[in-house]
């Protein structure tokens, strides 16, 4: 039988940053974070519901987020600001496969305020470390819309490689999207 490893809190701390594992307790802090970025975030998301933007409906998704993140199955990340405690952004880890697959997908989202200062490569590159050195991925798939020219060079930084372009991939914003698929592998991964 095979072993997955326990899951741990993910903190970590890089420059001005630190990135760690969502909380139920962060209900407002992230319900602040999406309201303050729903214009500029609207076009790279899905359709949101009111309820996204509450506190409460929020603490109710993290006491869900954290019961995956016990088990091993997916991980939420927000990224602070380490020296005014404001939410930067966010990092997700889903459909999290262990044998024999040992994949999962990644998303991620940064606020208008964060953007061009390197914020989301230094996170994500952390993040990945966490899942391929902590979780012993093998594989994190990510997509993006050909559009979307910083999340195709947040990638690039952190050589995820182009594997395809999926047409109507994902529904945006009420609108099917295609996405470039990529991914990256973990050159240490251990049996």
């Amino acid at each position: 039988m095979e072993r997955v490893s326990t899951p741990v809190q993910v903190f970590e701390q890089d420059e001005d940053i630190i990135l760690r594992t969502a909380e139920p307790t962060d209900g407002k802090l992230i319900s602040d974070y999406f309201i303050a970025n729903r214009d500029f975030l609207r076009e790279w998301e899905p359709k949101r519901e009111d309820a996204f933007f509450s506190e409460a409906g929020w603490t109710q998704r993290l006491i869900k987020l954290n019961e995956l993140h016990r088990m091993g199955l997916g991980y939420y990340l927000i990224i602070l600001d380490s020296n005014s405690g404001e939410m930067l952004g966010t990092i997700s880890f889903s459909n999290i496969s262990r044998f024999p697959f040992h994949a999962c997908n990644v998303g991620y989202s940064l606020s208008q305020t964060a953007q061009g200062r390197g914020v989301m490569t230094r996170a994500l590159r952390m993040a990945v470390d966490y899942m391929f050195n902590i979780q012993n991925l093998h594989r994190i798939m990510a997509g993006y819309m050909p559009r979307n020219k910083r999340s195709e060079s947040v990638l690039k930084r952190l050589e995820f490689t182009q594997e395809g372009l999926a047409k109507d991939y994902l529904l945006i914003n009420g609108k099917w999207e295609d996405h470039v698929l990529t991914s990256l592998t973990n050159a240490n991964w251990k049996g």
